[in-house]
């Protein structure tokens, strides 16, 4: 009999993944309570887990004295989720694959992540009538708690995971200045405060935990963002330190990016970040902040992406969450800063988020959030720009 058929014939022993796994392997959402179907053969299982979201948005917009006023039924922060994680333990290793899929609920969308152009008037570039599917994870790692973990292939960043994590609108929608047509996320407080770490082909190793220390360093695949060439790999790093004692627990952190391109306009492209996160109680408080040069635009919250030569951006991230009962209330606030290269002015754009978050159940987290953003410069902005977006919906994570 093939192994197939016996894995069939076990469908049934299926068992609920543990909070702690299920929120890692759903960007680490610890927060809000995940459920996931798994199914063993002999010594090793396969999990499957996901999430689905969908948000109503109201929003307004004055850019150079213009106003206009839209409306869209979109994801927010997150895309929708699947993942298939498998994992066993061989002669010692712990060994792990994760293969994952996002798709989007929006229907405008023909490039993935990207809005198409509904003014096009027809041809490639206009409406389709299909989202996409981003394939965001797929590696495999192994490892102990003696030496530690190597892994191979594609996942999340280091520079600038950990706070994209700590966003309250990973769960929301937050502001989505450049999604009036609409993408297949939203940006939360992406540009606001820090930039995207996004999902990138790594080699990377973290070590054991030590008494809540830990760290990860990894070579990562080099983005053609200036030249012609590429061809020394990217490099990140994270340092961090999580504790827990009583009510109260925390986490400090540190990371690092560095990339250098050959070519014609090469450069050396490198930035810092440091971070903390502190829960009494009730209570949560983050702060984060960054400095880069050559990362590319910030307030746009796109890593490496430098249309503008060799940008220098900086950016900061505050946050308060309180939790009553099933329901949290949060505050934050973010602005990113980029100057130099050949930019004309200093480029600031601000956002603040109010929200709450009311967990319905073990699946279901009910939503609304109130978002306005701010943008100065004018090499992004023609004039001022400001928004106000009003959104709810919910989320749903298995």
């Amino acid at each position: 009999m093939s192994h197939q058929l016996h894995v069939r014939r076990n469908l049934p022993r299926f068992r609920p993944l543990s909070v702690g796994a299920a929120a890692a392997t759903l960007l680490s959402l610890a927060a809000t309570p995940a459920q996931a179907i798994g199914f063993s053969q002999g010594d090793a299982t396969l999990d499957i887990n996901g999430t689905v979201n969908g948000f109503y948005s109201h929003r307004s917009e004055e850019r150079g004295g213009v106003k206009t006023t839209d409306s869209a039924l979109t994801n927010g922060l997150l895309p929708g989720w699947i993942n298939f994680v498998f994992t066993t333990k061989v002669e010692g290793l712990d060994i792990k694959a994760h293969v994952g899929f996002a798709p989007g609920i929006n229907d405008k969308s023909d490039v993935v992540g990207l809005p198409s152009d509904p003014s096009c008037g027809g041809g490639t570039g206009c409406d389709s009538p299909f989202s996409q599917i981003d394939t965001r994870n797929l590696y495999f790692q192994f490892g102990n708690t003696e030496w530690g973990t190597i892994k191979f292939g594609r996942d999340i960043g280091l520079f600038g995971q950990k706070i994209i994590l700590s966003d309250m609108t990973l769960l929301g929608l937050g502001g989505n200045s450049y999604a009036s047509t609409p993408f297949n996320t939203t940006f939360g407080m992406i540009g606001h405060g820090y930039m995207y770490t996004g999902f990138q082909p790594q080699i990377t190793y973290t070590t054991p935990a030590l008494d809540g220390f830990s760290a990860s360093a990894g070579i990562f695949d080099p983005s053609k963002f200036a030249g012609d060439e590429t061809k020394d790999p990217g490099f990140q790093g994270m340092l961090s330190y999580d504790w827990k004692s009583g009510t109260t627990n925390g986490s400090l952190w540190a990371g690092a990016v560095h990339q250098r391109t050959s070519g014609a306009g090469s450069f050396n492209a490198s930035g810092v970040e440091l971070g903390a996160r502190l829960g009494i109680g009730a209570f949560e408080a983050v702060v984060y902040g960054f400095d880069a040069s050559g990362l590319g635009l910030s307030t746009v919250g796109a890593l490496y992406l430098s249309p503008f030569g060799k940008t220098d951006g900086k950016g900061y991230f505050v946050q308060g969450t309180y939790t009553v009962g099933k329901t949290k209330f949060g505050l934050n606030f973010g602005e990113n800063r980029d100057s130099g290269g050949v930019l004309a002015d200093t480029n600031k754009f601000r956002s603040a988020t109010a929200g709450i978050y009311h967990s319905l159940n073990k699946y279901i987290t009910l939503v609304g959030e109130y978002n306005q953003e701010k943008g100065d410069g004018d090499d992004l902005f023609v004039g001022d720009l400001k928004t106000r977006t009003i959104s709810v919906g919910g989320i749903l994570m298995f």
